[in-house]
């Protein structure tokens, strides 16, 4: 049972992590980087669809990203997702393929999103304490039930400890590299 416990608590903290990339894609760095545009949902006949199923996203240059539409007729459509995405970008329609050009950031708007940044790593750090202190509890109630020994116990909850101090150096390490991303001009 304890070994569940420990599997699941690593299985947790690596969607955490799965999750806090996946944020921090979201965050727009210096350059064109389409999974900028991962989180925008069109509307397409009636239904909300991913972008990404209804386009190819490309990055010409570093400061262009080019939204090309499997089905021309949806060009419209894309580029109002885009604007009511409002990741701070104009798109261009060229009734073909919607182009977004990515301006240079100011110093002051790198700041604004390393500290941005920052913050989703901080929630991701808080989200992974709070998986250990549940598995520290059911450790413990395992314990309380006499299953384990308190020797057991002392083991799972030194294990429980060294595997979220690898989490949140994990995730030290990945928000570091994308505050070194926003950082570059």
């Amino acid at each position: 049972m304890s070994e569940q416990v420990m599997a699941t608590l690593e299985e947790k903290l690596a969607k955490s992590m799965d999750n806090l990339k996946e944020e921090l894609n979201a965050v727009r760095a210096g350059r064109a980087n389409p999974a900028l545009l991962d989180r925008v949902e069109v509307e397409y006949y009636g239904m909300k669809t991913p972008l990404k199923q209804l386009a190819t996203v490309a990055a010409p240059d570093p400061r262009t990203l080019l939204v090309t539409p499997f089905d021309p007729k949806s060009v419209g459509d894309i580029e109002r997702a885009i604007l009511a995405a409002n990741i701070g970008i104009n798109p261009a329609n060229d009734g073909k393929a919607v182009r977004l050009s990515i301006p240079q950031l100011t110093e002051e708007r790198r700041k604004e999103l390393a500290k941005k940044a920052r913050g989703i790593g901080e929630e991701a750090k808080v989200a992974a304490r709070n998986l250990r202190r549940k598995a520290n509890d059911e450790i413990k109630k395992e314990e309380k039930n006499g299953d384990l020994t308190e020797d057991d116990v002392k083991g799972f909850l030194d294990d429980i400890q060294k595997a979220t101090d690898k989490a949140i150096k994990d995730i030290d390490g990945i928000v570091a590299n994308k505050e070194k991303e926003i950082m570059e001009v």
